[in-house]
């Protein structure tokens, strides 16, 4: 079986710590990367700081075999992720002559034009991210994947990526659904968690047409063992006097 490849997302931006924009972006970075092989094990929201930004960046790229950031690339005094990437990796900042020549193609006066070039600054040796929705390209530098905050553009960003990153075992879940409480199963389920520790088992307690329940979600990359799981937590659902349901392999329920 492969190696596990593990990842850190940064979502940078005052504006999701104040609650005035909702994130989206950990949620389709997650299941993408997730598809490919890469495993999601940590993620921060953190503000438009520098001192937090390039601490964390340096924090997390060494302890992660990728970082993804989203936010703050654009062309306003509080774009400044990619100066912070710089600084994190002790290099200067340069204006990439692609991204400026994207830029310069929609014409615009002098000042307006300034604005937009500072959406052309990157770490002196990133690679660029290309960018399918027209705009500015995002960057990497090293292990260290720099992404827009807008998430009709990372999501576009972030495909360019496929078939482009080392990649370890998929990771996929099996689903129960009991009509119970959490509480009336715990203990078997602790005891079927450390039979199988190759394996994790989530409850998930669900309302459904006035009927509570729980969703008991099985994950790992063996699909024999995944099954060898839910049939044993279906039989605890059953020692209870309920009769559960198998929902299959990667069920969105």
């Amino acid at each position: 079986m492969n190696q596990a490849v593990t990842a850190c997302v940064i979502i940078i931006g005052n504006e999701i710590l104040s609650g005035r924009t909702q994130d989206i972006n950990l949620n389709h970075i997650a299941s993408t990367l997730g598809g490919w092989g890469i495993q999601v094990h940590h993620a921060r929201v953190i503000p438009d700081d520098e001192d937090i930004i390039v601490n964390t960046i340096n924090e997390v790229r060494k302890t992660y075999d990728y970082v993804f950031t989203t936010g703050g690339i654009g062309p306003t005094h509080d774009d400044i992720t990619a100066v912070c990437v710089a600084k994190a990796f002790d290099v200067p900042i340069i204006q990439h002559p692609d991204i400026a020549e994207r830029i310069r193609q929609r014409p615009a006066p002098d000042d307006i034009m300034a604005s937009r070039l500072l959406m052309a600054r990157v770490p002196e040796g990133a690679g660029l991210i290309d960018n399918p929705s027209g705009g500015p390209q995002g960057f990497a530098m090293e292990n260290v994947y720099v992404m827009a905050g807008i998430p009709r553009v990372m999501q576009a960003m972030l495909s360019t990526l496929e078939g482009k990153l080392e990649s370890g075992f998929v990771v996929r879940s099996q689903t129960v659904r009991a009509y119970t409480g959490e509480s009336s199963i715990a203990d078997a389920l602790a005891r079927i968690q450390n039979d199988f520790p190759s394996v994790d088992i989530g409850s998930y307690p669900f309302l459904r047409e006035e009927r509570y329940g729980t969703h008991l979600v099985i994950r790992g990359a063996d699909t024999s063992v995944l099954a060898t799981v839910a049939d044993a937590v279906m039989d605890a659902v059953r020692a209870i006097g309920e009769e559960p349901e198998d929902l299959g392999l990667d069920a969105d329920a």
